[in-house]
């Protein structure tokens, strides 16, 4: 069984694990730099230990890769017989990152 940790960022929680690359929320940083997240809700190591809210002492090291929109989503909301529609898209900015180290 591989280690993973389980963290909050943005109000989402995440699931990771070391290699993993995942889509966080947008977040101001420069390629290749290193981000340290300490909000880590439980981690597995063979054994798990979970926090109250967070563990202690733990933490996930992350290596920005990039910068980027997701694909366009469409919004669309039709009141039948009412004449009345309503059409927007949205793009997701995100931060691409990839887990570096989970120390707990």
């Amino acid at each position: 069984m591989s280690k993973y940790a389980i963290i909050k960022h943005g109000g989402k929680q995440y699931k990771v694990s070391e290699g993993e690359y995942l889509k966080l929320d947008r977040f101001e940083a420069e390629a290749k730099s290193s981000v340290e997240i300490t909000d880590v809700l439980a981690v597995n190591d063979g054994e798990i230990k979970v926090g109250a809210p967070f563990v202690k002492g733990a933490k996930v090291v992350l290596e920005v890769v990039n910068l980027g929109k997701d694909k366009k989503v469409v919004i669309y909301k039709k009141r039948r017989r009412k004449d009345s529609k309503l059409k927007r898209g949205f793009r997701r900015q995100f931060t691409r990152v990839k887990v570096v180290s989970i120390t707990a």
